[in-house]
């Protein structure tokens, strides 16, 4: 079990805010020195769509080894804009919300769970997807997107080129066809990694930390100190991101199914905590989410 204090951040931020910022607040570096503001205008005065130099849509963006150039998972791979995929794109709709995270093919649960618990928390949903994005004002073919590295938190450009795969998305994608946001962070972080492959296989408090600037815990729940459901609850009230995960002991572990339906060696993101009165006794349940 490990949440992450995303806004005991709290205590960072006093430290901050006394100083006159807090890490919410501080203005972002830009990331390879690439400014979307800039570029955007430079697209709409030009009347073309941004084609990013410094991730391009060609084969070693995907990956290095099962992803690789010319391995079998990227034979016929084509990178497409959501324009080319959809009539009528859209970067959110009706809202972020967890079920907008459906996995594809990468092996990245753990960042998934982190971006669903994300979706939770408006602010810093926010954070690292600034507002004003769209396909319909003002699109250039370019989006921009914020991350905590390092003791500071960056901004990162790309275009909107994703890959494809018998025309269909072939990493993170929205049970809406229609909508992309998720694709597009996913692309993000893909680009601050090296490749989407990097993304395959991490912790999810490493997504947490890097959505939220906080500092992250964890608790093995054999070890688990005895007030753990208060800590949960305190840290939910908190707007903190929580997730767990069940421990694999060995390669035949990996996606086994607990007779609780569980995944082994599966992020989950943890979204709530209820004591309940069932049959007369005091119960507490803790509701778990899965990107699928």
């Amino acid at each position: 079990m490990y949440p992450s204090v995303g806004i005991s951040t709290r205590i960072q931020q006093e430290r901050e805010q006394a100083e006159g910022m807090g890490s919410t607040q501080q203005e972002a570096v830009l990331y390879l020195g690439q400014d979307f503001h800039a570029l955007r205008r430079e697209c709409l005065e030009a009347g073309g769509l941004f084609q990013d130099p410094c991730f391009p849509a060609e084969p070693p963006s995907l990956g290095f080894k099962e992803l690789a150039p010319h391995s079998a998972k990227t034979r016929g791979v084509e990178w497409m804009r959501p324009t080319e995929l959809t009539d009528n794109p859209q970067f959110i709709l009706g809202g972020a919300t967890r079920t907008d995270i459906c996995q594809g093919a990468l092996g990245d649960c753990w960042l998934l769970a982190a971006i669903g618990s994300l979706t939770l928390q408006e602010k810093l949903l926010h954070r690292v997807v600034p507002h004003g994005q769209s396909f319909q004002d003002d699109y250039a073919g370019i989006f921009h997107f914020q991350f905590w590295q390092y003791g500071e938190w960056v901004d990162v450009v790309i275009d909107d080129r994703l890959p494809v795969k018998d025309g269909e998305l072939l990493f993170v994608h929205s049970a809406e066809g229609s909508e992309f946001w998720s694709a597009l962070v996913e692309k993000a972080y893909a680009k601050l990694n090296g490749s989407y492959e990097a993304l395959s296989g991490g912790s999810t408090t490493e997504g947490f930390v890097d959505f939220t600037g906080g500092v992250s815990e964890m608790y093995e729940l054999k070890k688990a100190p005895r007030d753990l459901h208060r800590i949960i609850s305190k840290a939910l009230d908190r707007s903190s991101l929580l997730g767990c995960s069940i421990d694999i002991t060995s390669a035949f572990d990996m996606e086994a199914v607990t007779f609780k339906k569980l995944v082994k060696g599966h992020a989950y993101s943890v979204t709530g905590l209820k004591q309940v009165d069932y049959r007369g006794r005091q119960e507490r349940l803790i509701r778990v989410c899965v990107c699928v």
